[in-house]
């Protein structure tokens, strides 16, 4: 029987959890948001200069006036929540907050769902119950669904100490699989979810982590020496590509050209912006709410949809300025200056963090939505795990799971179905 490996965890049980935000704090954001101080701006503004001011204007009005937290909040407690301390090494301990909905079906497949920045476990909430109630009589797979509140972010504590990287998130994650009793398991996520899991392979698999189904397509070539086949056919496609690949391609060099900027910002100074995200809920909304407009494809928003997002971040436990020091920590002097340069010499996603995107003995799925952030050519994923699942998608954006949720939950029943690549990935499966 595995075990997590530390000592220092604070207290291992699993405690049941609920949101309840006191109503001091609700008032709080009501009346900042009555009271913002919004800027003014230019005739011809529109979104290459950032949030319009009328989508602010209109938002924080329904946020302060029309939104019913407690509507919300009641929704998302229908969903079985819990909490538990888990410790990095070298850390302290941290409660972690997780959904973890299980299947009544015998023999469902443990999952663990990995968001990013500027998502939530609320990401991941639109798959949690037809994955667990696959329709009878479909020959769909059932799983055992965790969705966690990275550290950080959610209701999930953060840590208060430097150096807690993608390695410590992949830690956690990983042992609070081993404490829920799931010995082998598979993941899904895409943004920084995509990283998180990456790390996650190369430290837990093949022993833990038996599968990853990745929604980010942020690739490197593969490398001749261990995948000379693969890199042949990706430079050939870098040379020769698609009008998919050319639109992807395009997207991705004008994102790290001009829509890239957040994360140096976050990267080289988070504590500064920290202030701004934490002090004033307006300047919260404009920055997350450019980033789900732009970085989705058309996705119909609804306010209730958005204030949500929204207060999740807002009434998080750690703050809302917390979410963004994993930047810092990830990118070698927080800045994408460098990925940016060689976006300008078409060496596109070269970069110090290319060792999560070796490869790693672990099965792999790859779904591909067209205007995620980054779109580049299938094939270069190739280089990063035996590929036995693979589609693009005809719609979507970054956050896939909640844009197009029948996409991510179709990719993982044929995934890991009768006749998916990756069918028998999890062997250790209890049947209760």
């Amino acid at each position: 029987m595995s075990t997590e490996g530390s000592s220092n965890q604070g207290d291992t049980s699993i405690r049941p959890f609920r949101i309840s935000i006191p109503d001091e704090q609700l008032q709080d954001l009501r009346d900042r948001l009555l009271n913002a101080r919004l800027p003014d701006e230019l005739e011809d503004s529109k979104w290459d200069l950032g949030t319009p001011l009328a989508d602010v204007q209109r938002l924080t009005r329904h946020w302060a006036t029309d939104y019913d937290w407690r509507r919300a909040e009641a929704a998302l407690n229908e969903f079985p929540q819990f909490e538990t301390d888990i410790a990095a090494d070298g850390f302290e301990p941290l409660k972690i907050h997780f959904i973890h909905k299980r299947s009544a079906v015998p023999g469902a497949i443990p999952l663990i769902f990995v968001h990013g920045w500027p998502g939530s476990f609320y990401e991941g909430t639109k798959i949690v119950e037809p994955l667990t109630n696959p329709p009878p009589g479909k020959d769909a797979p059932a799983f055992h669904v965790v969705v966690p509140s990275l550290p950080n972010y959610g209701f999930s504590a953060g840590t208060k100490k430097r150096g807690f990287s993608v390695d410590q998130h992949a830690e956690i994650m990983n042992k609070l699989m081993l404490r829920l009793g799931y010995d082998e398991y598979v993941a899904q996520g895409g943004d920084w979810g995509f990283f998180i899991i990456r790390a996650m392979g190369r430290r837990y698999a093949p022993r833990h982590l038996k599968a990853q189904h990745l929604n980010l397509d942020a690739y490197a070539i593969p490398a001749f020496l261990h995948s000379p086949v693969v890199a042949l056919r990706s430079y050939a496609r870098l040379l020769f590509p698609s009008a998919r690949e050319r639109a992807g391609l395009a997207r991705s060099k004008e994102f790290y050209a001009s829509g890239s900027s957040y994360a140096s910002l976050h990267g080289t100074r988070p504590q500064t912006v920290s202030y701004a995200l934490t002090d004033s809920p307006a300047a919260l909304l404009a920055w997350i709410y450019e980033k789900l407009v732009t970085w989705t494809d058309a996705y119909p928003w609804t306010p209730d949809e958005v204030c949500t997002w929204m207060s999740i971040y807002w009434f998080a436990a750690a703050g809302p300025g917390a979410s963004v020091r994993l930047y810092n920590e990830f990118f070698p002097g927080g800045t994408l200056e460098g990925v940016k340069a060689k976006a300008k010499d078409d060496k596109l996603f070269h970069s110090t963090q290319d060792e999560l995107r070796a490869w790693q003995d672990c099965k792999l799925g790859l779904g591909h939505f067209p205007q995620d952030v980054v779109s580049l050519p299938g094939v270069w994923g190739h280089g990063m795990g035996r590929v036995v699942y693979e589609k693009d998608h005809d719609s979507g954006g970054h956050f896939a799971a909640w844009e197009r949720p029948d996409y991510v939950v179709g990719d993982l029943r044929e995934m890991f179905g009768p006749k998916g690549g990756a069918r028998d990935a999890v062997k250790n499966l209890k049947k209760d």
